[in-house]
């Protein structure tokens, strides 16, 4: 399990993580680094625990607020394949009007043209 060494607030910590995941953990702590850097401009120095948590909040605030932009968006994806699918049934029955008019109208046509033949 290899170790990431990463700086939040100034201060290094040293975490284990999964083979392959020594970046995505560096980026995540760039992160909240980046949260902690600036709340320290907005609130001052509170100390390190309080700035941690104030940082997980904000960062757990993004997260609920894009779950919810997520749940928004595939509810508006299921309205929009909705409204899709019931184009494509009234597509598909005009299609089939035409096709009906269509035949209809070569039908009298044909009739016309039967009655022209004959006279």
């Amino acid at each position: 399990m290899p170790l990431v060494n990463v700086m939040v607030n100034g201060r290094a910590y040293t975490l284990a993580c999964d083979e392959g995941e020594e970046d995505h953990l560096k980026e995540l702590a760039a992160h909240v680094d980046e949260k902690v850097k600036e709340l320290l401009g907005n609130v001052g120095q509170v100390g390190d625990q309080r700035l941690l948590l104030m940082a997980s909040l904000l960062i757990a605030d993004e997260h609920h607020e894009t779950i919810a932009r997520l749940e928004e968006r595939s509810r508006q994806l299921a309205e929009l394949q909705a409204a899709n699918a019931a184009l494509a049934e009234q597509l598909d029955q005009s299609e089939a009007a035409a096709a009906e008019t269509l035949e209809a109208a070569a039908n009298r046509l044909e009739d016309v043209a039967a009655n022209l033949a004959r006279a």
